[in-house]
């Protein structure tokens, strides 16, 4: 078993006098490291699944009876799948008021409602954690650097889902189980979500422009839609976390766009589920792109189990100067340029260089990737 980085950070938070959020898309992994973390601890626990219309009734609207009858004499609590239950936050905040010697795990499949419900009546009582699609570095971690080589094709067509990382065949049929079961789940669970076939054309063109600028007014055009409702539905795709959006840096410099952004995956598999596209490297037309959209969310992976707390950017000017990825940490900046083509020369655009605090800047290929992911 893959052993998640995420589990030690998450041991040494436990019994802190704060809820741990546990985050993700469905089938990440989220339950599996749960029982990780408990299985190591000796104490009595007790697992609530919340997509169990009677757990959800049992947690929603209590009050301290009803939890010190719900929790018994367990010193774990587990609450799972959270966001289903309503005043989920009042009831972790009566919970963590009232329960001390308890620790509450929450877990949720999307921070849709969770976060809503969560964040007023949670501040300053919670741990929160995101747990995304196993990382190059838990695969290095587990298995060694020859297996992180071999797997690497692979991850870039099928993505790096558990169930796909453990599995050697039928990868396809597996990965378009899990898009067609799971990925709607959560969106399609709101009530003011009334148009599924929008929300995947809206997948489809999101998945045909990653490492592209993305227009809410072209895509409505497209699309027959209005800006709005794109731009409603985006948001609920990346609360879902299945994309994650870069918007364009711009400080000093008068030709840098304003207001623009790109729109990634967390996993390529995903994005090549809902396209349809398995096809090896060697026939693909859109390989850098792939490329791109694997190292920028690996890297968003390696920032945030490392707490490594930069805000990430892209950079392009009206004179179609770019750089793939910015970081902007503590005032300094690092820049990345994803080049598949190692022939290819690339310079970085002196304008930027010039007129900010660079620390590095770098350009990524397969063969140094690994260095930009500890």
């Amino acid at each position: 078993m893959i052993k998640r980085l995420l589990q030690t950070v998450v041991e040494e938070r436990m019994f802190k006098g704060k809820v741990i959020l546990l985050l993700g898309a469905r089938q990440v992994g989220k339950t599996t490291l749960i029982k990780e973390i408990i299985k190591k601890i000796p104490l009595e626990y007790v697992f609530y699944n919340c997509d169990e219309p009677e757990t959800r009734d049992l947690l929603s609207n209590v009050n301290l009876t009803t939890l010190k009858y719900a929790f018994g004499n367990n010193k774990i609590v587990i609450i799972d799948e959270a966001q289903k239950v309503d005043n989920i936050g009042l009831t972790l905040k009566l919970a963590v008021d009232n329960f001390s010697e308890i620790q509450l795990i929450a877990s949720g499949s999307s921070s849709l409602e969770l976060s809503n419900k969560l964040n007023e009546s949670l501040t300053g009582r919670k741990y929160e954690y995101i747990l995304f699609p196993i990382s190059s570095n838990e695969i290095i971690n587990t298995y060694g650097l020859l297996e992180e080589r071999k797997l690497f094709e692979s991850k870039l067509i099928f993505g790096s889902y558990p169930d796909i990382i453990n599995r050697t065949f039928d990868l396809k049929e597996l990965l378009t189980t899990l898009t067609d079961s799971y990925l709607y789940k959560d969106i399609l669970s709101i009530e003011d979500i009334r148009k599924p076939n929008l929300l995947q054309k809206i997948l489809v063109a999101l998945s045909l422009q990653i490492g592209s600028e993305v227009s809410y007014n072209e895509l409505a055009l497209t699309l027959q839609s209005d800006s709005k409702t794109i731009e409603k539905y985006i948001d609920l795709l990346e609360k879902c976390f299945i994309i994650f959006r870069l918007n364009g840096f711009n400080r000093n410099l008068r030709n840098e766009l304003k207001k623009s952004k790109k729109i990634y995956f967390y996993d390529n598999g995903i994005r090549n589920a809902i396209i349809q596209n398995f096809a090896p490297l060697s026939l693909r037309q859109d390989t850098g792109a792939l490329w791109e959209n694997f190292f920028i969310s690996e890297r968003v992976k390696a920032n945030h189990y490392s707490r490594n707390f930069a805000k990430l950017y892209f950079w392009r000017t009206t004179t179609q100067q770019e750089i793939d990825l910015i970081e902007e940490k503590d005032g300094q900046f690092s820049a990345f340029e994803m080049k598949w083509n190692l022939n290819k020369k690339t310079k970085f655009p002196a304008s930027f260089l010039e007129n900010y605090s660079v620390k590095e800047s770098v350009i990524i290929t397969p063969e140094n990737y690994l260095n930009y992911l500890q």
